[in-house]
């Protein structure tokens, strides 16, 4: 689903998810720093019929949608250049291409679209490698203009720079100037009920940023966005009743928000494994772990696959299965989770749950990365058992495995 119909900055709402919010992994999803207007309508799937017809007719939509864009864009209108440049990069009715994406922003941006301007700097700053390279000047350029005609993401943005001396000298006055600049129009387009404006301005009082530092203000402003349904303000104001910051200490009031936001966020999903099988919070309960570890994991989380692996090892809260163990640490392994990696190395060594493989063994050890001592004595014990030309082997499949990450990752920032 997509957002509405401003482009707004998350940044302060995720620094404050670093204090307010939670993950067992203390790993804060940094993806959604910002919002890129689509210029489609938001699209509900039914919770009754078939989702998979429903998708199609969405898809449907969307294709006739950018048909009716793309001619808009083409004929001069620079909000559909804006828009058109949001549907390449989100790959909405078309194929995602992050070079259209930056070509139809600066189109826009060109004709003084504020938004296309914020986009178009933020691609500079926040998203370089996607589409373009990191340049902290252009960006701060695109930023200024857009800042000038009141976008409040841009102000923000431009706070975010001053403050940090990034594209520009470090300046703290003007920094808590366009922070206070950001929070008057996030204060607007909140009042308005626009639930990023709500979360971003929660955000800012909870930083104390363009604001004085209110905790009460923060959880004021995540409820009002929490109860709009948006899932990274309902993990913030969990954490906020789980930290006792603006509001009453509530364990029963954080899981409860924390289970919302997991019904949209594989993240929240696994974190919520992670308080029960720890205990955090909530009764020690293996099963309600497994269970939220299970979702997240189908959904591609690594350390929620991990962690399923590990309760499948240790036969926690379900009967032990090192074959399934091996199969789920398998899957973070392979997007570079060292833990998995590490225990996948020993299971292929000892051959549980998979064939013994020295060879895929050692692969796995070189793979991981700041191993420390640890793997370093894994792998002096392992080369022992094995031949050179098994050593040679494994050194061949892990430096084969890195290319074809590494020409993965080229593939995705080239579209």
């Amino acid at each position: 689903m997509r957002r509405g119909m401003q482009s707004l900055l998350l940044a302060a709402a995720l620094a404050a998810g670093a204090a307010a919010g939670m993950s067992c992994n203390g790993n804060n999803d940094k993806k959604d720093r910002l919002i890129l207007k689509t210029g489609l309508d938001e699209k509900q799937e039914g919770e009754e019929g078939n989702i998979a017809q429903v998708k199609r007719e969405n898809r449907q939509k969307e294709e006739i949608e950018y048909q009716k864009i793309r001619a808009a864009a083409e004929g001069g209108d620079a909000t559909a250049q804006k828009s058109l440049g949001a549907m390449y990069y989100y790959g909405e009715g078309v194929e995602e291409d992050y070079k259209q994406a930056v070509e139809w922003f600066r189109k826009a941006a060109e004709q003084g679209n504020a938004s296309a301007q914020y986009n178009l700097g933020a691609m500079y700053y926040f998203y370089y490698g996607k589409g373009v390279e990191k340049d902290n000047k252009q960006a701060a350029e695109w930023f200024r203009k857009a800042a000038a005609q009141g976008e409040a993401a841009a102000q923000y943005s431009l706070g975010l720079m001053y403050e940090k001396g990034e594209g520009m000298e470090k300046d703290y006055k003007q920094a808590v100037e366009w922070y206070r600049k950001a929070a008057e129009g996030y204060l607007k387009a909140a009042d308005e009920g626009k639930v990023e404006a709500q979360l971003v301005l929660g955000g800012l009082y909870f930083g104390g940023k363009g604001v004085e530092q209110d905790y009460k203000q923060a959880a004021q402003w995540y409820r009002k966005a929490a109860e709009q349904g948006n899932a990274k303000a309902q993990e913030l104001l969990g954490g906020m009743y789980q930290a006792g910051m603006g509001v009453e200490l509530d364990y029963k009031q954080a899981v409860e928000w924390y289970r919302k936001a997991a019904e949209k966020s594989a993240q929240m999903q696994e974190s919520l494994g992670c308080l029960y099988y720890f205990g955090l919070i909530v009764e020690q309960d293996y099963i309600q772990a497994a269970e939220w570890f299970r979702k997240a994991a189908e959904q591609g989380e690594a350390g929620a696959q991990y962690s399923l692996g590990l309760m499948y090892y240790k036969g926690e809260g379900m009967e032990k299965d090192v074959k399934q163990a091996a199969e789920w640490y398998s899957k973070a392994a392979e997007q570079g989770k060292a833990k998995a990696q590490v225990n996948l190395g020993m299971m292929y060594e000892s051959g549980q749950g998979v064939i013994e493989d020295y060879i895929e063994a050692y692969k796995w050890y070189l793979l991981v990365e700041k191993g420390g001592e640890e793997v370093q004595k894994l792998k002096d014990e392992l080369r022992k058992k094995m031949t050179e030309g098994q050593i040679a082997e494994g050194e061949r499949r892990a430096k084969e495995f890195v290319e074809k990450r590494e020409k993965k990752k080229g593939v995705e920032e080239r579209h």
